[in-house]
C-alpha cells in the first residue's frame, strides 16, 4: 500500500466538517489582500504579534502590533470585542501567531491566524510598510525576516 492511502481518507461529511473548522482558524495572504486592496477592513483587524522592531521592519498595511507576550487584559482594553483580529508573525517557522491568537482567545476575542506570516506576504508580493530606515525602499524581499518574537 502507498503512504499516501496508508490511512483512508475520511468520509465527505467528517471532511466537509474538518476544513470548515479550518478556515474558522485561518485566513491566506490572497484572501486578505484581496480585502485589503479592495478597502474591505470592516469586521476585523490585522495583528502582528511580533516584537516592535520586527514591526517596524516590515508589517501588512494596517495593522496593528501588538506584541503576544504584551498581551494582557490591560494591553487589550480598547479593542474592539465585536471584530474578528487577525494574528500573524514571521512564518511557519514561527508560533507567535498561535500564541498571539491563543491569548486574545483567552481574553474573549474573535480571532484567526494568517497562513504563512509576513514571509509568505512578501513571497506572495504584496505590499508592506516598515517605519524604520528602510522605508522607502523600492525592492520587496522576506530576506532579513526574522521571527523576534
Amino acid at each position: 500500500m502507498t503512504r499516501t492511502l496508508a490511512f483512508p481518507a475520511a468520509a465527505p461529511v467528517e471532511a466537509v466538517a474538518y476544513f470548515s473548522a479550518e478556515l474558522g482558524f485561518e485566513v491566506d495572504p490572497d484572501d486578505l489582500a484581496r480585502d485589503l486592496d479592495a478597502g474591505r477592513v470592516e469586521g476585523y483587524v490585522v495583528v502582528e504579534t511580533r516584537a516592535p522592531e520586527a514591526f517596524a521592519q516590515a508589517h501588512i498595511p494596517g495593522a496593528i502590533n501588538l506584541p503576544y507576550r504584551d498581551m494582557t487584559p490591560e494591553s487589550t482594553a480598547h479593542l474592539d470585542r465585536d471584530l474578528v483580529y487577525v494574528c500573524y508573525c514571521e512564518s511557519i517557522n514561527c508560533n507567535a501567531a498561535t500564541k498571539g491568537a491563543l491569548k486574545l482567545a483567552e481574553l474573549g476575542f474573535q480571532v484567526k491566524r494568517l497562513s504563512g506570516g509576513i514571509t509568505s506576504w512578501i513571497a506572495a508580493g504584496y505590499p508592506v510598510d516598515r517605519t524604520d530606515h528602510q522605508a522607502g525602499e523600492a525592492t520587496q524581499s522576506a530576506a532579513g525576516i526574522r521571527c523576534a518574537c
